[in-house]
């Protein structure tokens, strides 16, 4: 017990204070300290308490003169003990621990006093790279121990360096002037270890491998913006003013491996020619199809064609067959796992397989002899399925229409006989109709939506947006065609009971158009109606389409279903064991949903990132906007001219009615931040 009169050593806020015990009970001390403070101790704080016992009655600045004394003395003497030379001293003892005195008399001799013993304990207390003070002990470290701490405390050191030195060339980075040569070669190797750990920062956040350096990085630089790592990486060249930020932080690569890149090259080689060998293949080459797709396409995955039989129409619709490049074992196929679905941007798009494939040997380019899945389906004059015929086919496209030069050449509604293109496209554009009538009847909802079209300049300044109609006839035209195709592939697997990748949806919750309607605010509120679609590994009934089974398989250059789907078909076509069992096809089930979650929110992040930099350049202009719904406390409403959903407080006054079109403000919008504001 620590008795009256004893100079004792605590710790206050980091300090080492020495004081005298003017009174002592079982559990705390009443002392006097070398600053003058008369105070109460928990016994339990005293660090060090001297052998010898001092008067404590006599004059007050007679005792804090010898308090600061001895606090003087230790100070001195803490900062002549050699700790690495006392750690070298003990390393050769048969126990790690030992007492303060012990461990004095080795530094100081033999004749060691109270504030030898101390100064002993102030050290080991204060560095810890050696020795370890814990309860009254000194625990030598092991020289494992010892060259561990030496590692951590290089690295913190280079980590402290990195800091310094990288806010600094941060700082500069971000100032209007370039760089000389000379500051480049500086800052150059602190930026290429600062840049990429800013970069994870700002895709990743916290989840980010070095986020706690990254903000220690931004704060020492002054750099408080959360956009400052996206202006710094701009500034480096690293990424665009406009990056694609939603798809770096999907981590969905932009680039293919060398391996499926070596495949793509190796199938280019192989060319057409063994096609023709294939007794399974049937050559359809003198069926002349068409490609009815947009001015700009480049991957052609489907064909048209349609002739007369017996008072019939034998409609082919050719898809490309990816799935006789593409195999389950090959780095492609892989690579397509990963992916799900090609992206396409107003900037660019990102496809499922390398170009030398989606362009080139898959695409159904017109004069261009092409491996196909043809779906041979027989209609009646009414539209009624009469015959499906699946076979591996060839074909070569003989024409290559766009919609509209489809929708100019059905307008004129040519009657010449010989006129055998304008028969072609009367003729679909016939059962057109009537497909669609069927379906609707079938309770199908077609629900029309403009086409927001995005284009974007070089570099992004100047965005335009214009809404075009894919309610068009030639869009109808391929649209019904191509819905008809996956019906019956999915009723051709459903039939043979075998296991498949099937699409899904059950009745709307609520019943709001009847059939087809073009009016924009009834599909809007029936569109928010729908039930959720969902894929499944056995056909159910697709409500939204009318029909009783339900697949895609006529997009296989651009998503994975597809792919897989024309593989299955393939084995039952050609009567081989199935490619996909029930469990395969749950596992692929699982793999889509994945991918195609994420591409999705990548497609619907980036659209709105341009209609918000649509939105930057008409700040304070007035747009039109339709009422949606209007509640007691916000009104909820969609702009006309780029179809973007909004809401906004319930006005003062009465609320605009449901269906009515009013006009709003740009008030403020930054799309990096992807906010925006509107006012009545």
């Amino acid at each position: 017990m620590t008795t009256p009169g004893k100079l004792i050593e605590y710790l206050d806020g980091g300090k080492f204070i020495c004081a005298f015990v003017t009174e002592a009970q079982d559990k705390r001390l009443r002392l006097i300290n070398q600053t003058g403070r008369e105070i109460n101790l928990p016994s339990s704080r005293v660090l060090h308490a001297s052998k010898r016992t001092y008067s404590v009655t006599g004059n007050r600045e007679e005792l804090l003169k010898q308090l600061q004394g001895s606090a003087d003395r230790r100070k001195g003497l803490t900062e002549a003990f050699n700790l690495e030379e006392a750690w070298e001293l003990t390393t050769d003892e048969t126990t790690p621990v030992f007492e303060p005195l012990f461990l004095a008399e080795l530094v100081f001799g033999s004749e060691v006093d109270d504030d030898m013993v101390a100064a002993c304990i102030r050290r080991t207390f204060s560095d810890r790279f050696y020795f370890k003070f814990k309860e009254g002990e000194i625990h030598a470290h092991s020289r494992e121990q010892v060259e561990q701490l030496r590692l951590q405390q290089e690295k913190e050191q280079s980590r402290q360096a990195l800091l310094t030195s990288g806010a600094a060339a941060l700082i500069r980075l971000l100032q209007d002037e370039p760089m000389d040569a000379t500051l480049c070669a500086e800052f150059k190797p602190i930026l290429d270890q600062c840049l990429p750990v800013l970069q994870d920062f700002y895709l990743f956040a916290g989840e980010a491998p070095q986020a706690a350096m990254a903000r220690e990085l931004l704060k020492t630089a002054g750099l408080n913006d959360p956009h400052a790592p996206f202006h710094l990486l701009v500034k480096a060249g690293i990424w665009d003013r406009n990056e694609n930020i939603p798809l770096l932080r999907q981590e969905i690569s932009t680039t293919f491996p060398h391996a499926a890149r070596q495949q793509a090259e190796l199938l280019l080689q192989r060319g057409t020619t063994e096609l023709f060998n294939d007794p399974g293949r049937v050559n359809f080459t003198d069926l002349a199809p068409m490609t009815i797709d947009g001015p700009t396409t480049l991957d052609f995955d489907d064909a048209l064609s349609i002739s007369e039989e017996d008072g019939n129409y034998l409609v082919g619709v050719h898809i490309s067959d990816v799935a006789h490049y593409v195999q389950p074992e090959d780095p492609l196929f892989q690579e397509a796992l990963q992916r799900g679905t090609s992206l396409y941007f107003p900037e660019g798009q990102i496809p499922m397989l390398p170009r030398h494939l989606s362009q080139g040997i898959c695409s159904l380019i017109q004069d261009e002899v092409r491996a196909t899945l043809s779906l041979m389906i027989l209609l009646s004059p009414e539209a009624e399925v009469l015959r499906v015929r699946i076979k591996p086919s060839i074909i070569k496209v003989a024409r290559r229409l766009t919609y509209e030069e489809v929708d100019r050449l059905i307008a004129e509604d040519t009657v010449n006989e010989t006129a055998i293109g304008d028969w072609e496209l009367n003729t679909l554009n016939m059962l057109r109709v009537k497909l669609r009538a069927r379906r609707v009847a079938a309770g199908a909802l077609l629900l029309p939506f403009p086409d927001v079209n995005i284009s974007v300049n070089g570099n992004g300044n100047n965005v335009q947006i214009s809404l075009s109609d894919t309610d068009t006839p030639a869009r109808t035209l391929v649209s019904e065609l191509m819905i008809l195709a996956n019906t019956e592939a999915a009723r051709f697997v459903a039939d043979r009971m075998a296991p498949g990748l099937f699409r899904a949806q059950g009745p709307p919750r609520k019943r709001i158009v009847q059939g087809q309607d073009n009016d924009l605010f009834l599909n809007s509120l029936q569109r928010k109606q729908l039930s959720r679609g969902e894929l499944l590994t056995s056909a159910k009934t697709h409500s939204g389409l009318g029909v009783e089974h339900y697949t895609t398989i006529t997009s296989p250059i651009r998503r994975l279903l597809d792919l897989l789907m024309q593989h299955q078909l393939h084995s039952l076509v050609r009567r081989e064991d199935l490619r996909f069992n029930e469990k395969s096809c749950k596992d692929f089930t699982a793999v889509i949903t994945r991918t195609m979650t994420a591409a999705n929110a990548v497609k619907q992040q980036r659209h709105r990132y341009w209609l918000l930099k649509y939105l930057e350049a008409r700040k304070g202009t007035r747009l039109p906007a339709l009422v949606l719904e209007s509640t007691p406390r916000r009104i909820f409403l969609l702009l006309t001219d780029i179809l973007m959903d909004i809401d906004l407080p319930a006005p003062n006054g009465p609320a605009p009615e449901p269906g009515i079109t009013v006009e709003v403000t740009v008030a403020k919008v930054d799309a990096l931040d992807n906010s925006v504001r509107f006012e009545w």
